[in-house]
């Protein structure tokens, strides 16, 4: 959430249990996550990728910016999520104006939903043993 350089700009986003740390800077368009890049880290997903890229693509900075994303926990929905969300906020930082155009997109809403904890007496969250009548 703070800035560095005038040409570097960081965010975080979270979703369910992962942590994204995103670092934004002028370039030429590469995608690194953990060190790796983007379309093999996401498995070659092409809906993750059009997700992770959705806020860039709303303000026009596809090829524009390089992109470093390190992201802890969760799997690679929620990373996804984490990333997309870095990025949003990161790019509100770049420009202010962008904070319109994501914000009615919803790339700067957190996703607030996690996994809802084991209650005692219940085999998971929410579901009862079998019951039996005798």
């Amino acid at each position: 959430m703070s800035e560095t350089n005038a040409s570097t700009y960081y965010a975080t986003g979270r979703r369910k249990s992962a942590i994204a740390r995103v670092r934004i800077s002028k370039g030429d368009g590469n995608f690194l996550i953990n060190g790796i890049e983007a379309t093999r880290y996401l498995q070659y997903n092409p809906q993750y990728l059009e997700y992770i890229k959705e806020p860039l693509s709303l303000v026009k900075l596809d090829s524009d910016l390089d992109i470093q994303a390190s992201v802890l926990g969760g799997g690679i929905s929620g990373q996804t999520g984490a990333i997309r969300l870095g990025i949003a906020r990161a790019l509100c930082h770049i420009n202010t104006d962008h904070r319109v155009i994501l914000k009615l997109e919803g790339c700067l809403t957190r996703d607030a939903r996690v996994k809802e904890r084991k209650k005692y007496g219940l085999k998971k969250a929410r579901k009862a043993p079998q019951y039996s009548k005798r």
